[in-house]
């Protein structure tokens, strides 16, 4: 009998995602309350970040979870199998994509404020809130961007590997307020204090351009899923290996079509099969279906692998 798995599960994909939504979600409280207390703009935009995060984080959560029921046939409607009958792995590039552009989108808005803010004179601000919000919020990323490295070591999720990325760039973002903020705090009563109402807007405007190249990675490589943009070194693998098997077994040509979507890596193979050696029993062909299996490797749910033997070479594609 299967024990209930707890609700925040370090050893699973979902559990964590569930503790990731769960801080994001306390860490925008945090912000927007100190954001408005303080009358710091980049602390507004650091809890509306977070938020943001965390709407992704609940879309991911849902998409591994959909692809998890799919591939156990547990806890999935036979309406939404029938619908979906290929699968969901499709959705999970593009929500890592639409993650990446609507974080950025949000820091070019960000970053347009913050240079309007500046040439306007700055805002003035409480730098004890501020600073009181940083310290605590870096603790809380950096912790979270620790323990979420640490269970993705076994997982090995695209999802958490993202965002322990957004987590990595929270604390850092937040770490560069810190040090803002203590500056202008320290420079209070001095002849420096003209600079105060300019160092939230600067800071924000400094953050924005880091943030907005960042995401750029992961959304080509998720653009490139979503396009089915063939991963070559798994193309080389597939055919050294179908390479092999022809030449041992003296068949004639064959054609391969691979792509990754997310987790899955779908294989489409075509062996051309002189006249002379097609009288096989149906066992004998799926024995060398099971070969070619065994030699690609990485079996599992995730893999979606067609092996097809024709004597028509117009079948190959």
């Amino acid at each position: 009998m299967h024990q209930k798995e707890s609700f925040f599960n370090l050893h699973d994909e979902r559990g964590v995602l569930r503790i990731s939504i769960g801080v994001s979600l306390l860490v925008a409280s945090i912000g927007l309350i100190f954001g408005l207390a303080s009358g710091s703009f980049s602390i507004v935009f650091d809890g509306v970040y977070s938020l943001i995060d965390a709407g992704m984080s609940v879309l991911s959560l849902v998409v591994v979870r959909l692809i998890g029921s799919f591939a156990t046939s547990m806890d999935i409607s036979h309406r939404l199998k029938e619908r979906f009958s290929m699968g969901f792995w499709h959705f999970e590039p593009m929500v890592l994509a639409l993650n990446g552009m609507l974080l950025t989108g949000v820091a070019i808005y960000a970053l347009i404020n913050a240079v309007s803010s500046l040439l306007s004179g700055g805002r003035s601000l409480d730098f004890g809130w501020a600073v009181a919000y940083t310290v605590l919020t870096v603790i809380v990323c950096a912790t979270i961007a620790w323990v979420e490295a640490r269970a993705n070591r076994k997982i090995k999720s695209d999802f958490l590997r993202m965002d322990v990325k957004g987590w990595i760039m929270a604390a850092s973002i937040t770490s560069a307020l810190l040090i803002a903020f203590c500056i202008g705090y320290a420079v209070q009563g001095t002849a420096l204090q003209w600079i105060s109402p300019y160092i939230d807007p600067a800071v924000l405007a400094l953050v924005c351009l880091v943030i907005i190249p960042m995401p750029i990675s992961s959304v080509r490589q998720a653009l490139g899923e979503v396009f089915l943009i063939t991963p070559q070194d798994l193309k080389r693998h597939v055919d050294a290996v179908v390479g092999d098997f022809v030449e041992r077994h003296g068949f004639g040509e064959f054609r391969s079509y691979v792509a990754k979507v997310g987790r899955s890596r779908a294989i489409e193979i075509y062996v051309i099969v002189p006249p002379a050696q097609g009288l096989r029993d149906l066992s004998e062909w799926d024995a060398l279906r099971d070969e070619i299996a065994e030699a690609i490797g990485s079996a599992g749910p995730d893999r979606w692998l067609t092996v097809v033997f024709t004597a028509d070479a117009e079948w190959t594609g």
